[in-house]
């Protein structure tokens, strides 16, 4: 009998790669969304649960229902600059919402979950590339609502016996090489994303935030992993846990980090177009520097990215971008890339 593992937020730019990735391992993808954010269109390689997860009791029988193996846990807040301005929303979302999960799982007697962590638990480096064992001091309520539930994790792990895996991503880019699922959020917020829909036309110029960082241009370095590498490592995650692997929080990265102004010149290379944009001051709770060592990733899951180059990430994103249609609003643009984005 094929495994079921349920996918909160599986509707979703990353949890639609995940499902795909799962479905070509054998296994059968259970997506748990609310479609706050998500599509329904996205998902295309297993079932579709509605449901939130403030709401213990739904996701219970949506456990029981398909007899869920393993839980992916991808739903959540994202945005750095809107966890600044409501804190709370984060805390709920990603926090409360967890502990309502676990609490799920553990009446089930589901043992096994793997949790969309996030390099901004670690705040600002003090070195770099950054190791798992690096201090955790987050600089934002986005980081901190992470680092709060892989708490909630190692105390589950304790107290329970849950295993768990904490996948600390850098920055997710990129579409499925096929193109059957990409990046499209409403409102865009993502560097890449942005970058292609300035050159096309089909959004505002980029902002770009923050000229006086320390860095070699003035400009932040982050670490980008293609969406298809970083869903592979969940599913090497969910096999290292039902086959009774160690618990952990793992870094998912390149190893090697580009700057805004470099990811800018990377798309103006790949389209062949120019990136208009604007400067303006940093944002409140953004690092310089965010890059990874992801060689316990490596070890661990036996892990290893197909996209090791940005020009190549950025090109897959680019060619999502320049399929769909320009739209005058973004209901209009979300209604036209239904049958194809995540």
């Amino acid at each position: 009998m094929t495994a079921s593992i349920l996918v909160t937020g599986g509707a979703g730019y990353i949890g639609s790669h995940v499902a795909k990735s799962l479905a070509r391992a054998g296994l059968r993808p259970v997506c748990f969304d609310n479609l706050s954010k998500g599509h329904h269109a996205a998902v295309r390689w297993g079932p579709l649960v509605i449901g939130d997860l403030c709401d213990g009791a739904g996701t219970e029988r949506a456990l029981r229902e398909y007899e869920v193996r393993a839980v992916i846990h991808l739903a959540g807040s994202i945005e750095v600059g809107e966890s600044m301005r409501e804190p709370a929303q984060f805390f709920h979302n990603n926090f409360s919402n967890t502990i309502t999960l676990l609490d799920a799982m553990r009446r089930v007697g589901v043992e096994s979950i793997v949790f969309s962590s996030t390099a901004a638990v670690y705040g600002t480096p003090q070195r770099v590339p950054i190791p798992e064992d690096h201090p955790t001091v987050p600089v934002n309520p986005y980081g901190e609502s992470k680092l709060m539930v892989e708490r909630a994790l190692h105390w589950a792990g304790q107290v329970h016996g849950v295993r768990w895996m904490a996948l600390r991503y850098f920055n997710a880019a990129g579409a499925d090489p096929d193109l059957e699922i990409g990046e499209s959020h409403d409102p865009e917020t993502h560097l890449i994303p942005r970058a292609c829909l300035a050159a096309l036309g089909k959004g505002p110029s980029l902002n770009l935030f923050g000229t006086d960082y320390p860095t070699a241009d003035g400009t932040a370095v982050r670490d980008y992993i293609h969406v298809s590498d970083l869903a592979r490592a969940h599913v090497l995650a969910v096999d290292h846990l039902i086959h009774g692997g160690e618990s952990a929080a793992l870094n998912l990265g390149l190893g090697r980090g580009h700057s805004v102004s470099e990811v800018i010149r990377a798309v103006e290379q790949v389209s062949g177009r120019s990136v208009p944009y604007d400067t303006a001051p940093r944002r409140a709770g953004d690092p310089p520097v965010l890059v990874a060592d992801p060689s316990a990733a490596m070890r661990t899951l036996g892990w290893k990215p197909a996209f090791t180059e940005l020009d190549p990430i950025v090109a897959t994103a680019w060619r999502w971008h320049a399929r769909e249609p320009s739209c005058s609003s973004s209901a209009e643009r979300r209604a036209a890339t239904a049958g194809t984005r995540s």
